[in-house]
């Protein structure tokens, strides 16, 4: 009887051992396989972004800047005065952007109906054009100047994977008039886009500001740039001659041959190429003086502290400031880099410019809210802080407006 018992305990074993599973179970098998490599493959790009400062490889990191110790500059790389400014480590945000959970779906194309520029703006009109992104063509009083210029397809270091352009820049670059003045407010590939402006440098030659330690990775790349701190004011003038500081006779700006003069400007954000070279060249703002009035450029910037604000209003009246207002959400991520747009109407409130325009929004998916919420809260604030719509507007990519002169 007990050798009955363990021959048929023995037959089921075998038959439980070696009974070969169907089609759905080989599949299900296959499945599970594939999900755990994924879900490994995933964790493994978790922590190589928790750890990216120390896993990237150190030959990407590179030297911009060497110069004297200061409240923003510790002698190796810049720094936020009142807050460091960086994405937060990986959080939960990285992983649902990764999984596409949160994260506002975007058309793949908006239409843009590009517009062809006048050639030159004379006198004291001035014309404002929105190419997209951070990118803006001022004409006034003889001069055309851009804003962090960027035509490329992508903002990344690749042509096949980054943020891609979902508006096509609103005047196409063989019909932009010649440029006489770029300025570019960080190195980040949104901002500073090398093909654009060597082709821009090839084409036109123009005069090309930018903040400590980007004109290192311009001159590399063959164009020349003029880089200043904090504080540093140039006059250019229009025989062709430069000077650093004040104007130079007792006739005051504009009476002595200056063309514009450009102030670089404090802001609070952050700066890099490879992870590796964080923070290696200065982020920065300007103000540009023209005989037609000043105009602001924010560049990229989260509030901070918000002195940066207060100390760029002491440089004022403005007849046009460009202000961010898109790219901060999951604000839990952002607030460190990006202004939202509450913070940017407050930006407006303090500069109190004749016109603002809102800018870095709608063109390069960089974060988890829709495609025109910045634009429509925007409108909202100044609804219902009762200011004139016109006054600080968003618009569309190839859409020219003329800004009247201060009251």
């Amino acid at each position: 009887m007990r050798r009955q018992r363990g021959q048929a305990r023995l037959r089921h074993v075998s038959r439980r051992t070696f009974r070969r599973p169907g089609a759905r179970g080989i599949l299900a098998v296959a499945m599970k396989r594939a999900l755990r490599w994924l879900g490994t493959g995933l964790l493994f790009v978790l922590v190589a972004l928790c750890f990216a400062p120390t896993l990237v490889p150190p030959f990407l990191d590179r030297i911009y800047y060497r110069g004297p110790i200061s409240d923003h500059f510790d002698g190796q790389r810049f720094f936020n005065p009142d807050a460091d400014a960086m994405i937060s480590r990986p959080s939960g945000a990285i992983t649902r952007w990764l999984a596409g959970r949160d994260r506002a779906p975007w058309p793949a194309q908006v239409p843009v109906h590009p517009v062809v520029p006048a050639r030159r703006v004379t006198g004291n009109d001035m014309r404002v054009t929105w190419i997209g992104h951070s990118t803006v063509l001022v004409q006034t009083a003889g001069l055309n100047i851009l804003t962090d210029p960027v035509w490329s397809e992508r903002a990344s270091p690749f042509s096949f994977i980054g943020p891609k352009r979902v508006r096509e820049p609103g005047v196409r670059f063989d019909d932009l008039p010649k440029i006489d003045l770029v300025v570019i407010s960080h190195d980040h590939y949104d901002h500073m886009d090398i093909a654009t402006l060597k082709r821009l440098w090839e084409r036109d030659r123009p005069r090309i500001v930018t903040s400590l330690g980007n004109d290192t990775i311009l001159r590399r790349n063959g164009i020349p740039a003029l880089a200043f701190d904090w504080g540093g004011r140039f006059i250019q003038r229009r025989d062709g001659g430069m000077v650093a500081g004040h104007p130079t006779c007792e006739g005051g700006a504009w009476q002595c041959g200056e063309a514009y003069a450009v102030t670089v400007e404090r802001v609070h954000h952050w700066s890099s190429r490879w992870l590796a070279d964080r923070s290696r060249a200065l982020w920065s703002g300007f103000t540009i003086e023209t005989p037609a009035g000043k105009i602001f450029f924010a560049g990229d910037t989260a509030w901070g502290d918000g002195a940066w604000v207060r100390q760029a209003a002491a440089h004022g009246p403005f007849r046009l400031a460009i202000i961010p207002i898109g790219a901060w959400q999951p604000e839990a991520v952002m607030h460190t880099n990006h202004v939202n747009p509450q913070e940017a109407f407050r930006i407006f409130r303090t500069l109190n410019p004749t016109r603002a325009i809102g800018v870095h929004w709608g063109t390069f998916q960089l974060s988890f809210e829709p495609i025109d919420a910045p634009r429509q809260a925007i409108a909202a604030l100044a609804r219902e802080q009762a200011i004139p719509a016109d006054r600080f507007i968003a618009p569309e990519a190839g859409q020219t407006f003329s800004v009247p002169p201060a009251p």
